[in-house]
């Protein structure tokens, strides 16, 4: 029975990686409960537990007696000799060995019962321990369930969670598929620690630009900013910190090679790579790329930029879909509005009439406001007082009325220069997903107008 008790612990030193001295002392606990509930708090006792032969000793000590008080801590010589085969002196030690049946089966189970809790809690810790150490870093698992959007992975035998919200949503897994991440967070739970699996946060894509170039993971370049959205486009921003070394040129790589296997990694999802800059207008001017801008207007305060550039300009500054104006924005950290130089869009207030309904329009039309440009532009305390109506209701109004019209001035622009894509969104001679650098910064940059 000893056997088969330390053989089955010693097998979770092997498995879960558990410190075979850790859960030898553990064991410890348990027995010397089991000898403190059969023979009383004051015994004393001493457990032994040799994990590697597979062995637990119990001995029992007792004191040799004239006269016996306590059976539990005294014997007389007569009974220790008959037990011992040795003859013992009063004062002297007796020692009894204790085998595991004397405690009974129930003691026993119960035993049992506490050293899996007692393996239980040292795994969820050794879990917690071994992910919580490694935030951030990236993990290679195997897809073993799909329930409800997420995706379970077996990593090192553990259990980890790709949440819907954490996948590249264009990606479709399947069980035994081979998927990477990053450790964003681990959670304590009852059970087990959740680990949570993301690859859409931008630490993924930092951490696929560290593996695959050589020159960031040294620190000789920076990753200084990224802005992403996930299976689509990421604009990322770099900095040498050697003249020697051109940071775009080394991210992309001879022929592309070295952004192409991130490109690879995460659904052919479109890489800009720029140039950073401390210099907000040159920063801005790139963060936009391939665009040519005309002119930069900043607001420190409200870190607002206005931005202005040609007619022929405007598609390829918004990108589809707005996609270009946003990573912009998100990498720069400035709200940029464009402007287009030459008559401004506009759209009459009627196309609205059905959205904002019969009643209110008349209103509008009333106070002199034809057009969705001159709503927009209005003061909104202004608007309140002249439509005679709540202020919150105005509020939810204009900003309708804002939405549809720069939706509609994107689609118009599409449409517009249908041919004019940038090379990150589909160039003619490349495949989806094809990186691009800045290579249009320069002729922005050197633009007297820019600054």
């Amino acid at each position: 029975m000893n056997y088969e008790i330390v053989e089955s612990f010693s097998s979770l030193v092997r498995e879960k990686g558990i410190d075979k001295d850790i859960l030898a002392g553990i064991v410890e606990d348990i027995f010397g409960m089991m000898v403190r509930k059969k023979y009383g708090a004051e015994a004393k006792f001493d457990v032994v537990v040799n994990m590697d032969k597979g062995d637990i000793e119990i001995y029992l000590e007792k004191e040799v007696v004239e006269t016996v008080v306590d059976p539990v801590t005294q014997i007389d010589p007569e009974s220790a000799r008959k037990k011992s085969g040795e003859t013992l002196e009063v004062g002297e030690d007796y020692v009894e060995v204790v085998d595991l049946s004397d405690f009974g089966r129930r003691l026993v189970t119960t035993a049992k019962q506490n050293l899996n809790q007692r393996i239980k809690e040292i795994e969820k810790e050794l879990i917690y321990n071994e992910y919580s150490g490694s935030l951030g870093e990236i993990i290679v698992g195997e897809v073993y369930q799909i329930r409800k959007g997420e995706i379970l992975i077996i990593h090192n035998k553990n259990e980890l969670v790709l949440p819907k919200s954490e996948q590249i949503q264009k990606e479709r897994y399947k069980k035994g598929d081979t998927i990477r991440g990053i450790i964003k967070e681990v959670r304590k739970n009852a059970g087990n620690p959740t680990v949570i699996v993301s690859r859409s946060d931008v630490k993924f894509l930092a951490r696929l630009f560290e593996i695959e170039i050589p020159e960031i993971y040294d620190g000789i370049i920076e990753i200084k900013g990224i802005a992403r959205e996930p299976g689509e486009r990421a604009k990322v921003a770099v900095e040498s910190h050697d003249d020697r070394i051109d940071a775009v040129g080394a991210c992309v790589g001879m022929k592309g090679v070295r952004i192409h296997a991130i490109v690879r990694e995460l659904n052919n999802e479109n890489i800009d790579v720029i140039n950073y800059s401390d210099d907000l207008l040159t920063y801005i001017t790139r963060a936009l790329s391939p665009a040519k801008l005309k002119k930069i207007e900043l607001d420190m305060e409200t870190r607002k930029a206005n931005v202005l550039v040609a007619e022929d300009q405007v598609s390829l500054a918004i990108g589809k879909g707005g996609q270009n104006i946003r990573l912009a924005g998100k990498l720069t950290g400035f709200d940029l509005q464009l402007q287009k130089e030459g008559p401004e869009y506009d759209i009459e207030l009627i196309e609205f009439r059905e959205e904002i309904g019969e009643e209110v329009y008349s209103k509008f039309i009333e106070n002199g406001y034809d057009t969705a440009q001159q709503v927009i532009d209005e003061d909104l305390e202004i608007l309140v007082k002249k439509l005679d109506m709540e202020e919150e209701k105005v509020t939810e109004i204009v900003e309708l009325i804002k939405k549809e019209f720069e939706e509609a001035e994107i689609e118009e622009e599409e449409e517009k220069q249908p041919q004019a894509k940038t090379a990150a969104e589909e160039p003619a001679n490349e495949q989806p997903g094809e990186p691009v650098a800045d290579e249009d910064v320069k002729t922005a940059e050197e633009n007297p107008e820019t600054k």
